[in-house]
């Protein structure tokens, strides 16, 4: 393709009179066809610079390919419309700036962007100094005066250009890059002198012939359009696409692209790029932050590269410039009502504007920012509470490390990136981050490197935290990492890292893939060895603050999984309104009882059965009555025996083995008479599918004597702690039920053991027997199951199971193939299936409560904490969910959000979003 404008492809005419769809806007000169609102339209970024525009911002002109586009090209069917558009608006900005793309003595260069509605840090793809050729590069070096500056500029675009849209792997550019660094005796980019650059400018143009068996396009035309083209097919790749599920993003939004005419950082020391927040992301201090670089283009700021300065710095470096940014990012804060990411370039000495968008930060700052902004009165109290993710309020709850009594070992200093602490054994790269995790050959993983790029995410996913030897505050590493509530150190400079040999070498020490270290992610600290963690206290001023605006807007209410008075403390500390789900298998598995529990069930008579019982009463009695006086007058729902009795004894595999060994080595141990009566029972018991056999009510019924137990251990424990003082409220929940006939059976002898207890204390108290629905026919029935059951508690996690008909032992075989096909958007097992499972929630909730109007229903899986999940349980008219404690604040968020939302849109009666 020629280099020549006027040689452009021109449209056919239409032979429709059907209007046709804008795909390109333009914006410069202090118009813009779009405008900030339009960010379905013209993506996060695009909405952005119109915006901007419109303000009367230094932006640099340019037009935006809308959303619509990339989804056509997604579908193989790209409208010849979208090329006639866009050669529109290239010659609208060629005339706005007097240049020619890539031709003339004054080039027009540009920067071609993605910009999808919701901001996606680094997870596709940019390409910078688009227009540049062999002759345009020659043009631009006189006309800057400047050769290093315009071979500088040309090196990039190839290295960016090869990778992004030639697939050239960017670690051979590199190393032509290194090697000629190296050749050269330099330590920084900016030291290579013209020649070198021109080296390597040739050597990255073999490069590209090799692998791709064609020269590196010379047309600029045919440049925009490769590139254009690369940032759309980058919406599908594999990071992005990650990244998407991790945030819950639709994948069918698609990306907009953003040509944009160039601004260069790198022309020389009076010209720079940086990045910056107009508060904290970190904390929310209410402090201009950022970070840059002179003498070098946007990427070398976030990438990693180079550590930047702060942006203080810039103050007494250029303090025009600095006034000049400042102001402009105040007014864009307050135009958009929230924190702004920003960034710019300066060229000889002239601030431009690159972007704006609301900010990522950690959960600390989301909350502190949205309590300055009610206070300055830029929103309202119902606007802050949007303005938190559910799952930030997890910050809060971060581990500290515990340093008291300890020597402490301090490796390096980087910086405080992310908070929290992280301890784990490194690994260096994300494959094996991945790898190690799913294995469980390491049960806590930090991911050490010298800087990450977008390819890591799926093992920074896994990791509990980041390590970085280069990068700011801004870098990939950091903004992410926020994102996902993950500890990162970043730029910690002594650290020398070595991924090719999975090496760490800090202060005379050599780490190794495996070995342990600390991270505070708090203090930017890297601490050697394996120190231990303390649980954070939920006490802060702020976040008690910010719940107390959001709790009375909730309907549903929130309540804890806790099995014991530990956890139940825990619970009412993080605002726990009740026990949705004590297990009371767990309490049996103390080694003060697993051998009575074990006794019970190798007696082969019930008299014998009952005698073993006698034994555990007072024990599970005891734990009632901690559970009860914790939770004071709060619900307790008390879930009787669920799991299949093999479990309570040891491996089948395990008894054979330890036994052959007895018979080779001591026939005649007196262990061999204790086990050999202890596998026959095991044998007895085993079960081809054990999660479908001998549990939950069936085991009360085959041995009513258990739930009889377990029922007495109960009202006693109430009793007792009702004659104290107390005012306990029971719901004794049956588990895994299919019919009316089972929960009848069961809720007999609850009923029966309750008048007895009664009437031997000589006290009452109030309770209630429900049923937890787990099974799709306890859901299908779920009006004859009400005629029994004063409420209906569901099991998601088995339901889900029971659903699908996937053990949740054994998806994580499969289930990274389906979510890289797209058949799954979300782990299941994570977040509530609402389109099928769901829908039994609701079809059940609304059977029950036509038999029993005052029928109150909850859930009690984990779905119970995930923000989704809650909002869908809302919806459909659940009276509470219950979830770990530690998953509380993002339940109690999650509800009271959802509670604003019906209020702002009207009730959503399918549930379904």
């Amino acid at each position: 393709m020629t280099q020549g404008v006027a040689e452009r492809p021109v449209a056919e005419k239409a032979s429709s009179t059907k209007p046709k769809t804008q795909y390109v806007y333009s914006f410069g000169g202090g118009k813009a066809d779009g405008h900030g609102k339009m960010k379905d339209v013209l993506g996060g970024k695009g909405a952005g610079l119109a915006e901007m525009t419109l303000a009367g911002l230094p932006v640099p002109p340019g037009f935006t390919i809308q959303t619509e586009a990339c989804r056509e090209y997604m579908r193989g069917a790209l409208n010849p419309e979208i090329d006639a558009q866009m050669y529109a608006a290239l010659g609208r900005l060629e005339k706005l700036q007097g240049q020619k793309l890539g031709s003339g003595k004054n080039p027009l260069l540009v920067s071609v962007r993605s910009g999808a509605k919701f901001s996606m840090p680094g997870m596709m793809d940019t390409i910078l100094n688009l227009g540049l050729n062999d002759e345009a590069v020659e043009a631009l070096a006189k006309l800057s005066n400047n050769p290093r500056f315009a071979y500088d500029s040309y090196r990039r675009l190839i290295q960016m250009f090869g990778d992004v849209v030639l697939d050239v792997p960017k670690k051979k550019f590199e190393h032509i890059f290194d090697s000629i660094k190296h050749r050269e005796k330099v330590k920084f980019d900016y030291d290579l002198t013209s020649k070198a650059l021109l080296d390597i400018i040739a050597e990255y143009k073999k490069l590209v012939k090799k692998e791709t068996g064609k020269d590196f396009p010379q047309g600029p035309l045919d440049q925009l359009v490769q590139a254009r083209d690369a940032v759309f097919r980058s919406w599908e790749n594999n990071r992005a696409k990650t990244y998407r599920r991790i945030n819950n993003i639709d994948d069918s939004t698609g990306t907009a692209v953003n040509v944009q005419a160039m601004v260069f950082g790198n022309l020389g020391e009076n010209s720079g790029t940086g990045v910056g927040f107009t508060r904290n992301p970190g904390t929310g201090e209410h402090k201009f932050f950022g970070e840059y670089l002179m003498n070098a283009q946007g990427e070398d700021v976030v990438s990693g590269v180079r550590t930047p300065l702060p942006i203080s710095e810039l103050e007494r470096a250029m303090p025009h410039v600095y006034e000049d940014l400042k102001s402009i990012t105040q007014k864009m804060e307050k135009h958009y009502r929230d924190m702004q990411d920003f960034e710019f370039t300066i060229q000889d000495g002239k601030l431009y504007m690159l972007q704006t968008r609301n900010g990522k930060r950690t959960g600390l700052a989301a909350v502190r920012v949205a309590i300055d902004m009610v206070s300055e009165g830029l929103i309202t109290q119902e606007e802050a509470i949007h303005r938190v993710e559910p799952n930030q309020l997890y910050d809060f709850l971060v581990p500290r490390l515990v340093e008291k009594g300890e020597k402490i070992e301090v490796l390096a200093t980087g910086l405080p990136a992310s908070p929290g602490a992280a301890v784990g054994q490194i690994v260096f790269t994300a494959e094996d981050a991945v790898k190690f995790h799913q294995s469980g050959a390491y049960k806590t993983i930090i991911l050490v490197r010298g800087e990450t790029t977008p390819e890591d995410i799926a093992g920074m996913e896994v990791a509990a935290g980041i390590l970085t030897s280069r990068g700011g505050m801004t870098s990939h590493a950091a903004v992410v990492t926020r994102g996902m509530g993950k500890c990162c150190v970043a730029g910690a400079g002594d650290c020398q890292v070595d991924s090719e040999k999975k090496e760490l070498r800090v202060k005379g020490h050599v780490y190794r893939q495996g070995d342990w270290i600390s991270l505070d992610g708090t203090t930017g600290r890297v601490i050697a060895g394996q120190l231990k963690t303390l649980d954070a206290q939920p006490d802060d001023p702020d976040l008690v603050k910010f719940m107390s605006w959001a709790d009375p807007l909730r309907r549903l209410k929130i309540r804890a999984n806790a099995d014991i008075p530990r956890d139940a403390k825990t619970a009412r500390q993080f605002g726990a309104e009740g026990i949705g789900l004590c297990r009371t298998e767990h309490m049996f598995f103390a080694e003060d009882r697993i051998g009575h529990m074990r006794t019970m069930i190798l007696s082969t008579t019930e008299k014998d059965r009952r005698d073993a019982l006698k034994k555990l009463l007072p024990m599970q009695r005891a734990d009632f009555v901690g559970l009860f006086k914790s939770m004071e007058s709060l619900p307790v729902t008390i879930r009787l025996l669920d799991p299949p009795l093999h479990e309570f004894l040891p491996q089948r595999e395990e008894l054979l083995v330890e036994i052959q060994h007895l018979e080779d080595t001591k026939p005649r141990s007196p262990k061999l008479k204790e086990l050999r009566p202890l596998l026959k029972r095991v044998q007895e018991l085993h079960e081809a599918n054990p999660m479908l056999g001998l549990r939950g009510c069936r085991l009360g019924i085959a041995f009513p004597e258990i739930t009889e137990m377990q029922a007495r251990a109960i009202f006693e424990a109430a009793v007792n702690v009702k004659n104290k003082g107390g005012d306990p409220h029971l719901e004794i929940m049956v588990p895994l039920i299919g019919s009316i006939e089972e929960m009848r059976n069961q809720a007999a002898i609850v009923k029966r053991v309750a008048a007895d207890v009664f009437k031997e204390k000589g006290s009452t108290v109030d309770y209630m027997v429900g049923t937890m629905i787990e099974l799709p026919r306890a859901a299908l029935t779920a009006d004859q199951i009400a005629e029994e059951a004063e409420f209906f508690s569901f099991g998601t996690n088995d339901l889900t199971q029971t659903t699908y008909g996937i053990s949740r032992d054994d998806i994580n075989n499969f289930l990274p193939a389906y979510l890289k096909l797209g058949i799954f958007k979300q782990d299941p097992f994570a977040t509530l299936d609402q389109a099928g499972v769901g829908q039994l929630v609701k079809m059940a909730t609304a059977k029950g409560r036509a038999t029993r109007p005052n029928l109150k229903v909850g859930i009690c899986g984990e779905h119970g904490g995930d923000p989704e999940s809650v909002k869908f349980c809302h919806r459909i008219g659940l009276n509470y969910v219950s979830c770990s404690p530690f998953r509380l604040l993002t339940a109690r968020l999650a509800a009271a959000q959802a509670a604003l939302e019906e209020k702002q849109t009207g009730p959503n009666l399918g549930g379904t979003r």
